[in-house]
């Protein structure tokens, strides 16, 4: 195991490590207009990315999560930015690391879907999806992160593209496996929590868990499965969006407070939880509550 590998689970031995939290919606109320891609503040308004991660590193994240969440080429050719894949994952990357630096943070390279449905629902290979993962991960590594987090992911064939490209990119890193659930509790592939542990274990992951979703409540359900499921020495990771989008006058808030999420971050950690943080709607105030919760 390397250093870098054994820190993350060096971490998790202390108690549950506090991730991030939303980086999409905060940059919206920062002013990223709806449908633009967030990944360009990276080479535009690098400042504006910087305060989010200070922001957050400050309310006391352990990982800061970089701006990359649409960082693959078919989700940046939608904006002309096909061209320009490592350029704006490295710059996302160096803005996460300076400022982990000064906290002692680590830095988490992050891995969105691509939008494509892999073969034999869609076009894309598996070969495909790897390669644009690689191409992602490889300006991320550039750049100097600490682990890959994957996340979001509702097909356990693109997790898999994601995984083998992490290992090929960057395999002294520690990987982290995030899928999203829905109502049913299964990914919109149908994909079950147990179902996803078991490929995490296949994959040779370092964590799996659950992020996105509809709120603290499922959240802790899914949480529930995943622990129990889990093999030895697998983390479990759970990061809950700040409950459900409301319409207030001409723009959606999210209706789960701090309160709600500092109690649901010490349920989580009396389910045994190892890495905890939020999702959509989540902001620095969420995160600074749940970490005094966890603490």
């Amino acid at each position: 195991m390397t250093a870098r590998r054994s820190l993350l689970a060096d971490l998790a031995a202390e108690g549950p490590v506090l991730l991030d939290g939303g980086m999409g919606t905060l940059l919206q109320e920062r002013g990223l207009e709806d449908g633009a891609p967030g990944e360009l503040w990276n080479l535009e308004r690098p400042e504006a990315v910087r305060e989010a991660h200070h922001a957050y590193a400050e309310a006391g994240s352990r990982v800061l999560t970089t701006n990359t969440f649409g960082g693959t080429r078919p989700r940046l050719e939608l904006h002309g930015l096909g061209d320009r894949v490592e350029e704006v994952n490295a710059a996302a990357a160096r803005i996460a690391r300076e400022v982990a630096d000064e906290h002692g943070a680590l830095v988490a390279g992050d891995l969105g879907p691509t939008g494509e449905l892999l073969e034999p629902l869609g076009t894309m290979s598996a070969a495909q999806a790897q390669e644009c993962f690689a191409e992602q991960l490889r300006g991320l590594v550039a750049g100097g992160i600490d682990v890959v987090l994957v996340e979001t992911m509702s097909d356990l064939g693109e997790v898999e593209a994601a995984v083998a490209a992490a290992h090929e990119v960057a395999p002294g890193l520690p990987v982290v496996v995030t899928m999203s659930f829905d109502t049913n509790l299964r990914t919109m592939m149908g994909v079950a929590p147990a179902a996803a542990v078991a490929a995490a274990a296949r994959l040779g992951v370092d964590a799996v868990g659950a992020n996105c979703g509809r709120g603290p409540g499922e959240m802790e359900q899914i949480a529930a499965e995943l622990v129990a499921a889990r093999s030895e020495g697998l983390l479990v990771a759970a990061q809950s969006n700040a409950g459900l989008p409301q319409l207030v006058g001409d723009r959606f808030e999210y209706d789960a407070s701090p309160d709600d999420l500092a109690r649901h971050a010490a349920a989580l950690r009396d389910l045994g939880v190892d890495l905890v943080g939020g999702c959509c709607g989540s902001t620095p105030a969420h995160l600074a509550v749940m970490s005094r919760a966890l603490a």
